[in-house]
């Protein structure tokens, strides 16, 4: 799996704002809140605000090929991908691990994806490394572009010539660094990454470092539809895709946690699961991947478990008590 860093280019603009607190780790570079993370989500909710994610890589393929080129490498179909249609795609390993996550969309002339922070660098060099003799450029524009994050229901206006990915919790613009500013102090106001990370773990949305390990395999995560099309010709890793869908069930399963909320702190990634019966001395059935605090829900978080942990079980979080949703069905 590529490895998520923090990025190594200057800070976000929109951290001079009044009330910005910077984020740290992954999602250093970028606000983590801007003063209010509980109105920041209620309003992406309701369809307003701005989510500054100028710290994730951006990826430029040009060229009369690049469809086609790309269609060989990932796990989605986007052969004919209309221009504008966003999707999802992922790179895995021969062995069927998700290495690299792409949010794609074509514009016509280019296609562009955004990925996890400080990944771009060992994606681009996979994909220069596969060109061969094909008619397609690719280029790191992470210097030059910012991504923003627009809520669904949002009215502000998308730029002229500025490529956008239309996805049904919002749209994500690729900005020009310089407009970065100026397009903030208009279609403000500004919701920081911890308001955009509640609504992703209510959503139950994995996300590449976080839901993901070296051996996690896209069955796992309920990726097969929305990034990984199982009708499409060969790419790395196929085999292990079409084994598991065919023959047999992954391993783990992604479940959605809602947490007693009796602690102070919240259960971080890597915090074991066990069944509560068996209290904190007992076995290990998983562990939190990501944890939130939601405006509506409370304390939140995401986990991968063993395939077969009972629906009905309840569970530890460390030492918080939680009760589990199904994301993917044992």
């Amino acid at each position: 799996m590529a490895t998520v860093k923090s990025p190594k280019r200057p800070l976000s603009p929109l951290l001079s704002r009044p009330g910005a607190v910077p984020a740290e780790g992954v999602d250093e570079g970028v606000a983590a809140h801007y003063g209010d993370i509980f109105r920041e989500q209620s309003a992406l909710a309701d369809g307003s605000g701005l989510v500054d994610l100028s710290h994730r890589g951006v990826v430029a393929v040009t060229g009369s090929d690049r469809l086609s080129w790309l269609h060989l490498l990932v796990t989605q179909h986007v052969s004919d991908l209309p221009v504008g249609q966003a999707t999802e795609a992922l790179i895995l390993t021969a062995n069927g691990h998700i290495e690299h996550a792409l949010s794609l969309v074509d514009d016509g002339e280019t296609v562009w994806a955004h990925v996890e922070p400080g990944t771009q660098d060992e994606l681009v060099a996979y994909l220069e490394s596969m060109k061969f003799f094909y008619r397609v450029e690719v280029a790191d524009r992470t210097d030059d572009f910012a991504v923003v994050h627009l809520p669904a229901g949002s009215i502000a206006p998308v730029p002229e010539g500025v490529a956008v990915r239309e996805v049904p919790y919002g749209r994500d613009l690729f900005l020009p660094r310089a407009e970065l500013e100026p397009y903030a102090e208009q279609h403000g106001p500004l919701a920081g990454i911890l308001a955009y990370e509640a609504l992703r773990v209510e959503a139950h949305r994995p996300r590449l470092g976080f839901e993901t390990d070296h051996r996690t395999i896209p069955h796992e995560l309920g990726l097969i539809g929305s990034a990984v099309h199982l009708q499409k010709g060969c790419y790395r890793g196929q085999e292990t895709v079409a084994r598991v869908q065919n023959l047999g069930k992954p391993p783990r399963r992604l479940v959605f946690l809602h947490l007693d909320g009796s602690e102070v702190h919240l259960p971080g990634p890597g915090t074991p699961i066990r069944l509560a019966a068996d209290g904190e001395e007992g076995r290990q059935l998983g562990f939190v991947t990501s944890s939130a605090r939601h405006y509506e829900l409370g304390p939140i978080a995401l986990a991968l478990v063993k395939r077969n942990v009972p629906l009905d079980a309840e569970l530890l979080a460390g030492t918080t008590a939680a009760a589990q949703e199904p994301v993917v069905e044992p």
